[in-house]
């Protein structure tokens, strides 16, 4: 099960990184880095511009955990598309984590030998008689949808100009039908989950613009087709 919990995996490396990254090197700003983090937390400094331009650009930034790495990242690209929540942010970055594992992106769970290579072959198991089941199905299909339509945009519209596939447009349909159902589910009541699917659900289009830009500038940022620029135009207005 995905958890938002990225945040809780930093340690305290990450947090050192994190320090020396926001201050740029300069012996001052460390120490005000340093009594933020003694008096506020880490979320600050997360959320500090000069972070994720640390990450991409100073050497040190190579040296940054995964975790670290995805959620600045995802953080920062939401917060440009207007979504401030830092749990929402931990929840996308925890699946950015566990589907860029092996065919993770495929399984409802990591020890589960069923695959699924589309959001339609999930269909069956949303309301499956094993409520657990049901379950991680419905919010693996906004997991999935998400995944898919968030980092991998261009491969869905040259699919659907060249080949007739669905548009951008079913992937958001079908996240915030999972996302939805998930919310529903009783489970998710128990765990206290219920919420963040219902957000996920209301905001699935920002969010999937949000890793749209993320895809663009550092997963493939040397591709210029039409079917790019069309869609950037399309979602900025």
């Amino acid at each position: 099960m995905i958890l938002a919990n990225t945040r809780a995996r930093l340690n305290r490396e990450d947090a050192q990184l994190v320090v020396r990254l926001v201050a740029r090197g300069s012996s001052r700003a460390i120490a005000s880095a340093e009594d933020t983090l003694a008096d506020q937390g880490l979320d600050p400094l997360l959320d500090d511009p000069a972070l994720l331009e640390g990450l991409l650009s100073a050497r040190q930034g190579a040296h940054a955990s995964w975790p670290l790495f995805s959620y600045v990242v995802v953080r920062h690209a939401l917060r440009q598309s207007g979504e401030e929540d830092p749990v929402i942010a931990d929840y996308v970055a925890s699946i950015l984590l566990h589907f860029g594992l092996r065919q993770r992106a495929r399984q409802l769970g990591a020890h589960d030998d069923a695959t699924y290579d589309t959001l339609a072959s999930l269909g069956n198991e949303l309301e499956g008689g094993d409520a657990s089941r049901a379950f991680l199905a419905r919010a693996h299909l906004g997991n999935y949808a998400l995944w898919l339509s968030g980092l991998f945009p261009d491969h869905i519209e040259q699919r659907r100009w060249r080949k007739g596939g669905p548009d951008l447009g079913y992937f958001e349909a079908m996240g915030q039908r999972g996302f939805r159902l998930a919310a529903d589910h009783r489970l998710a009541n128990e765990h206290g989950l219920a919420p963040l699917f219902a957000a996920a659900a209301e905001r699935f289009p920002t969010l999937r613009v949000a890793l749209n830009r993320v895809s663009d500038r550092l997963l493939f940022p040397h591709v210029h087709t039409p079917e790019r620029l069309m869609r950037q135009v399309r979602d900025m207005t």
